[in-house]
């Protein structure tokens, strides 16, 4: 047996003991999303209030979660993923408890409080391991097994809660909707304490001011202000508390000024604003997501009052959904796909919303089993797809907060559904009543369907893997060329000599350029060359400038050492020299990038194992977007090239071609 904490070896990075922990603690919400459907009806009997009036529990589990899955993803990042997922279970538990054994509303509602906080750490701390162990061992595309195996889990919980929750409730009544929390929690608890490897020590104790600091604390309050506030808003409809709104609007105003204030945001503001690519993926998931969600407790709730099933029934009449979304969600998975899966989940939602508008009091049963099953169909391929979008586009040092935050859309959109389904059943659930949610959802899929077709950032550029022969689809985010910089570097003369096939290099960059200039991008220019006084300053020590010193190597001033005339400098480009080999090594350029508003940096240069490799690890420890030219980028090793852009830099940077760049700056 391996010992408590040990690291598994690479060849067994997500072996199962690695990966069933944190798959069971990501279905912890799910399940409690899904389960409670079927239990509304009893408990607003026991409860004495009015199946609208119950109807909060729902509301308040993703209220909660709305804001603490971010919160928890940001936790993960700053103290560990392994402690921020125990203490979530913990949580679970105790909410379990405190509903299984509540006896008025008020209660339940604190139950689902804590149990809505503690689920939301699993999800945003599994993305957090999952990603750290995938650069740990040497990943360089998604591991779509482990993403789809995630993705899964929640679906699973999340399409077959209804049907367990039917039987449980059944048989056991409505407090087994709350006390089933216990088994499962327990497992999960026990697994993840034996199974998942203990996080890194912290760096030493460290005052509470400094922690707020890094965790942005007054962000979070801020976030949660915004997001309760707007929700609450939405809960109040068709009596629409306007000044609710009105605080929701000044709170998200408030936040905004705040992140763009601070070193390390809680919500990154200039990154989704920059990275549009993953802020429309948000958008479409949450989309998405109130779609089914309005059919998930529209259905339900139609099947049991409009239809008199009972609550094994309708749980059972939903079954065939959350299969056949498993089973269409496996290839997606494994192949790594994004763009043809959410055209079809977006197509089918569509079909779906429209077979909704058939069903009636008197419609058969094979009917209302088609239609769910077209709506399998959408949340099978929507999840997987959007999570691998996700994956790709969050920076890897913000994914926790990033998954967390893409939950959140998901629950603004099962509030939004859960809104939309009052409104249609506030007097009475009839089939008119189900007909009006079918045709919001019928708008819904026709947005989808749009943002889909027209989003272009969604077709994965083709990556070679480690294995001759096989390819990984990778989704790359857009570049937005007005806060980008094209760095050419060490485009001299003189080094130039060393690379085979060099004038086809330089027919490449000047592409490049050309299209960066094109988008109103900025570029640099980055050379070597020494005067006298730089010659005397290079110590015996430095190995590879001491002997090129006394060579009197690219002097300044002379013609080898200027930029080559085929990428020339035009006036208002940047232009640094140095005397080291990084770009921002002896220069000011970090200063004057900063100055220009650049996030982003499109590399360009010779060697690959030079001014490349530098210039990739220093600008990612600076925080910057990176992008590598691969062939607009040479090395007198050309094995040594293919390695570092194949293997290394994809840690740090999205490696693409000079064919590529035109589309990611269109777009």
């Amino acid at each position: 047996m391996r010992p408590h904490g040990e690291v598994p070896a690479r060849a067994d990075a997500f072996g199962w003991t690695f990966v069933t922990p944190l798959f069971l603690g990501s279905a912890l919400n799910p399940i409690n999303s899904s389960i409670i459907a079927t239990a509304l009806v009893p408990i607003a009997t026991a409860t004495h209030v009015s199946v609208g009036h119950a109807s909060v529990l729902v509301s308040a589990l993703y209220l909660a979660s709305s804001v603490a899955q971010p919160t928890a993803g940001k936790l993960a990042e700053e103290f560990g993923p392994r402690r921020v997922f125990l203490a979530g279970i913990l949580l679970v538990l105790l909410g379990g408890l405190v509903g299984g054994s509540g006896r008025t509303l008020t209660t339940l509602i604190v139950a689902r409080v804590l149990i809505g906080i503690g689920t939301s750490a699993g999800y945003p701390s599994a993305m957090v391991l999952i990603r750290r162990r995938a650069t740990w061992a040497g990943a360089d595309a998604p591991p779509g097994g482990v993403l789809g195996g995630l993705a899964i889990a929640g679906m699973a919980t999340l399409a077959v809660g209804p049907p367990i929750g039917g039987l449980l409730v059944g048989t056991l009544g409505w407090r087994a909707a709350f006390l089933v929390n216990l088994p499962v929690a327990a497992a999960a608890l026990a697994m993840a304490v034996y199974w998942i490897p203990r996080d890194h020590p912290n760096d030493g104790p460290r005052r509470v001011r400094e922690v707020a600091a890094r965790i942005d604390v007054a962000g979070i309050i801020g976030f949660g202000g915004a997001v309760t506030a707007l929700l609450v808003f939405l809960m109040s409809l068709p009596h629409a508390n306007w000044a609710v709104l009105a605080v929701a609007v000044v709170a998200a105003g408030l936040l905004v000024w705040w992140e763009l204030r601070v070193a390390t945001p809680f919500l990154d503001v200039r990154r989704l604003a920059s990275n549009l690519a993953l802020t429309r993926t948000y958008l479409r998931s949450g989309l998405t997501l109130l779609g089914f969600y309005t059919v998930l407790y529209g259905v339900t709730q139609w099947l049991e009052a409009g239809r008199g099933y009972s609550a094994e029934q309708a749980g059972l009449l939903i079954l065939p959904m959350g299969v056949l979304s498993i089973v269409v969600s496996r290839p997606v998975s494994r192949r790594n796909l994004v763009r043809g899966p959410l055209i079809v989940a977006a197509l089918s939602l569509l079909a779906a919303s429209a077979g909704v508008l058939l069903l009636t009091a008197h419609a058969p049963v094979i009917l209302l089993v088609g239609v769910m099953l077209i709506f399998g169909i959408t949340i099978g391929t929507s999840t997987v797809a959007n999570q691998t979008a996700l994956y790709a586009q969050a920076p890897a040092d913000q994914i926790g907060t990033a998954s967390g935050l893409s939950r959140t859309f998901g629950y603004l959109g099962s509030i939004a559904s859960a809104t939309i389904t009052g409104l249609a059943f506030r007097s009475s659930v009839t089939d008119h009543g189900l007909h009006t949610i079918a045709i919001v959802l019928v708008a819904v899929g026709a947005v989808v369907l749009l943002m889909t077709l027209f989003d272009h950032r969604l077709t994965a550029p083709v990556r070679r893997s480690t294995r001759p022969g096989d390819t990984v689809p990778e989704t790359t985010p857009a570049i937005d060329a007005r806060h980008a910089v094209l760095l050419v570097m060490d485009y001299q003369p003189a080094l130039l000599g060393s690379i085979p096939e060099s004038e086809a290099l330089l027919a490449r960059l000047a592409g490049a350029i050309a299209a960066v200039r094109d988008h109103d991008g900025q570029i640099g220019y980055v050379r070597v060359a020494f005067e006298d006084a730089d010659y005397a300053a290079i110590p015996a020590t430095n190995k590879m400038f001491a002997a090129r010193a006394a060579q009197g190597f690219l002097p300044e001033g002379a013609p080898e050492s200027a930029v080559h005339e085929a990428v020339a400098p035009q006036h208002g480009d940047i232009m640094v020299r140095k005397t080291r080999v990084g770009a921002f090594s002896t220069t000011d350029l970090d200063r004057r990038l900063r100055d220009r508003g650049i996030d982003t940096l499109i590399l360009a240069g010779i060697s690959t194992s030079g001014v490349v490799l530098s210039t990739v690890r220093d600008a990612a420890d600076r925080d910057y977007r990176v992008f590598v030219l691969a062939d607009g980028s040479a090395d007198p090793d050309a094995g040594l090239h293919e390695t570092l852009t194949e293997k290394v830099f994809p840690r740090q940077a999205h490696v693409i071609t000079t064919t590529e760049l035109p589309a990611l700056l269109a777009a």
